[in-house]
């Protein structure tokens, strides 16, 4: 229980379907460096207590802070140290929620751990399990499990994944719940709402460099490679000499710490492709064959796109899309579907014109 409404209202749900349950707080953060903005952990341990006390279930408070500096936020930081852009929110549900804290709900004795996660589990005539997306496409959030394995799949619980976010409002209205009104978190997975450019800042030194146009002219100096990502214009901070076109980031180049910027045009190179290579591929339930044609989702917010899927070695695959994708990163998460069952994911390594 994280303290937010969907959460809340998955365990109203599995409590008034008779289920034998517990309410957890997962403690993984509590922002000792001060990083500027909103980490409401206290806050957030007090709206969920109050929610399994309406309920009648148990509460406790399980501390994971050390799992998760080693297994999410030391993931972050090499990743941006390196130059890419990692995704905590992804890796958090595989070794956090359905990781280490799977592993302690088990030896305390629970057979398995329910999230408010907008997703859906069917069993397969093998006795299998696939993750299906969410009912409200709008909130659909099987993206963010893409890199569960069968096990875990197995001993999740998805409650809200039927509802529409609508009716989880009006169920945690119904039932008086303390989070019903509450805004939902935008911030970094159970870190809560501090912006990720503040809290690279407390652990990477920024590093100042040039940023230069395709040509080789310089256009201004940033301040660190790790505070940009691929297809980012917010920030730049480089005026455009074209009329109705803005300067979007198109390649970071770790060697020289040069930031590469170009306009947002479909043949703008580096910018759009439709082709790429996935590595440390994880399946859901079963392993694709080495010629697949498949959707696949670049990152959350996006359209699963038709590709097709070319096993190119153990854990590794080349995607060629159909359509050229915008802004495909290194070190984002793509997700492998097949119509609404989510197949599994792999990390972006390379991208090619």
């Amino acid at each position: 229980m994280s303290g937010g409404v969907d959460s809340s209202v998955a365990a109203l749900l599995l409590r008034r379907a008779g289920s034998t349950i517990e309410g957890a707080y997962m403690k993984n953060w509590i922002n000792e460096q001060s990083i500027i903005g909103n980490c409401p952990w206290q806050q957030d341990i007090e709206d969920a207590r109050a929610v399994a006390a309406d309920l009648g279930i148990p509460f406790q408070i399980v501390n994971l802070m050390d799992k998760y500096r080693e297994k999410v936020v030391d993931y972050l930081l090499r990743g941006y140290r390196n130059g890419i852009t990692p995704n905590p929110d992804v890796m958090c549900n595989r070794e956090m929620k359905f990781g280490a804290f799977l592993d302690w709900a088990k030896n305390a004795g629970f057979e398995a751990v329910a999230t408010g996660h907008y997703a859906r589990r069917v069993r397969r005539g093998d006795g299998s399990w696939d993750i299906l997306e969410g009912v409200d496409k709008n909130k659909d959030q099987s993206y963010f499990l893409a890199l569960l394995r069968q096990s875990q799949v197995a001993a999740a619980r998805f409650p809200v994944g039927e509802l529409r976010k609508s009716e989880v409002r009006k169920l945690a209205s119904q039932f008086n719940l303390a989070t019903a009104a509450k805004k939902d978190s935008q911030g970094i997975c159970f870190i809560g709402e501090v912006k990720m450019n503040d809290f690279l800042r407390t652990f990477v030194p920024d590093k100042p460099g040039l940023i230069l146009d395709r040509q080789g002219t310089v256009l201004g100096q940033h301040n660190g490679l790790h505070l940009f990502t691929l297809g980012q214009r917010k920030g730049l901070r480089v005026p455009s000499n074209t009329r109705h076109e803005a300067y979007v980031v198109v390649e970071k180049r770790v060697h020289s710490n040069e930031l590469i910027v170009a306009f947002d045009r479909l043949d703008t190179e580096r910018l759009y492709a439709r082709r790429c290579k996935i590595r440390n591929i994880s399946y859901t339930n079963r392993r694709l064959p080495a010629s697949a044609g498949i959707t696949a989702r670049p990152r959350y917010r996006a359209k699963a796109a038709p590709a097709a899927f070319e096993a190119c070695g153990e854990g590794t695959a080349i995607l060629r899309f159909d359509e050229p994708q915008r802004a495909i990163t290194p070190g984002q998460i793509c997700a492998l579907y097949d119509g609404e069952t989510l197949l599994g994911g792999g990390i972006f390594e390379e991208v090619y014109n």
